[in-house]
């Protein structure tokens, strides 16, 4: 993790006095917010539009449309089939060292690019199983949250079914999270693998890392942590939380594009003990010796499977040089500023309209997005992005207000909210 002095954008609330107009206040936060000039450098920032929905898909760098295009005409229009001799056999080690260092704390030779987010889950959670399963077969049950995403849910079923385990689940409020009461309550002797959501892709709870890895390995159980909500927008801390295992998609606060690969961390200490069960000739020891039997890569290649999606990998590498400049604190404390302001003003002008908060208050305990809740909110979505104004619905009843520290303004944030109030009421 990065060591950068955090930017203190002050109190929203110290703005109060006197008491000044929400418009003044976003314009105050815009001013005095630290990457501001950051916001230039995304396509259609400049637009009217308001983005909300950065948590599932960001907005492409500038940067990123020039590099593609030389990547075409001169990488792979250029050196054709040489390219893979030169750099593209090394960009998942290189690019994952470069995601490992800026936003997981990882340090290099741990975390590479991959298959889909749900393939490389799989992946390291069938793995981290037979080996638990292997040294005490005792263990076979695998924890998880009953309201984590749904590719977490249904390969923890999948799994389990697969190799004769058991699924604990674990019952949350939906508008929060797994913590550590409940963490503790769920871990056995027979627990072999946690799988957890550092931050929670409906309500946005951030969960302690080192509080449950710690819990989880008192337990004797392995750690997989869901790192797609919280990579590039709240700081990770792998190697200090002591965490065995984590993965997470690059496509939304990392801008890699629509369908961007995903990234794997597997702790050095584990690399050598875990066998991924999908043996590609990617994986193999000696990749182009086409040898007739399958003998696993040292380190990280081992958790390779196919060929790498090289032209996939080109995009995020713009917005991994925004993070190296604004240093993840900073965007962290924009991304905590962010959130503030839109629960003041979700207290101020959507509470009257009966719309509720569906995430935590505390902004400690709050990654980088805002859920709100009310009846109609699946249809004030779709009024919303006939406006122009674009966030996500999750049910039941949530409207997700998805903050990008690096391309949102206060000002959009306001505006955008101003449009939730508006077609709350059009629905009432």
């Amino acid at each position: 993790m990065s060591t950068d002095p955090t930017p203190d954008f002050g109190s929203v609330d110290a703005l109060e006095v006197p008491p000044v107009s929400l418009e003044a206040e976003a314009s105050a936060l815009d001013a005095d917010d630290p990457l501001k000039h950051h916001r230039a450098a995304f396509v259609g920032a400049e637009t009217p539009l308001v983005y909300f929905d950065g948590n599932s898909l960001g907005r492409p760098p500038r940067a990123t449309v020039d590099r593609l295009s030389r990547f075409v005409t001169d990488e792979w229009g250029g050196r054709l089939i040489r390219g893979w001799d030169e750099s593209w056999m090394q960009l998942p080690f290189t690019i994952g060292d470069r995601i490992g260092a800026l936003a997981l704390g990882a340090a290099s030779g741990q975390t590479l690019i991959g298959d889909s987010t749900t393939v490389l889950l799989y992946k390291l959670l069938r793995a981290a199983l037979d080996a638990q399963m292997t040294a005490d077969p005792r263990r076979v049950e695998i924890v998880v949250g009953r309201d984590d995403f749904p590719t977490d849910r249904y390969l923890v079923e999948g799994i389990a079914a697969e190799r004769g385990a058991r699924v604990v689940w674990v019952d949350v409020d939906t508008s929060r999270g797994v913590d550590a009461e409940l963490l503790g309550a769920a871990v056995t002797d027979r627990t072999a693998v946690v799988l957890l959501s550092h931050v929670s892709y409906r309500s946005g709870y951030l969960a302690d890392g080192a509080a449950l890895t710690r819990i989880a390995h008192d337990a004797g159980a392995l750690v997989l942590w869901d790192l797609c909500h919280s990579a590039g927008s709240v700081p990770v801390e792998l190697d200090a939380w002591g965490a065995d295992l984590a993965v997470g998609c690059t496509y939304k606060y990392l801008n890699g594009g629509p369908g961007s690969p995903a990234f794997a961390y597997v702790a050095e200490r584990h690399q050598r003990t875990l066998t991924q069960p999908v043996q590609g000739w990617m994986g193999a020891a000696d990749v182009f010796s086409m040898g007739p039997v399958y003998r696993p890569a040292d380190g990280m290649r081992r958790f390779l499977s196919g060929t790498p999606p090289v032209l996939a990998m080109i995009a995020m590498q713009d917005t991994l040089d925004l993070i190296e400049e604004a240093g993840i604190g900073a965007v962290r404390a924009k991304s905590v500023a962010l959130t503030e302001f839109t629960v003041r003003v979700a207290d101020g002008i959507l509470s009257p309209l009966g719309v509720r908060l569906a995430s935590p208050r505390d902004s400690a305990e709050r990654g980088g997005h805002v859920t709100l809740s009310h009846p109609a909110m699946r249809a004030v979505t779709a009024h919303l992005w006939e406006g122009d104004v674009i966030p996500d619905y999750r049910d039941p009843h949530g409207l997700r207000i998805g903050l990008s520290p690096l391309s949102t303004s206060f000002a959009e944030t306001l505006t955008g909210l101003r449009a939730v109030a508006d077609a709350v009421r059009a629905e009432r």
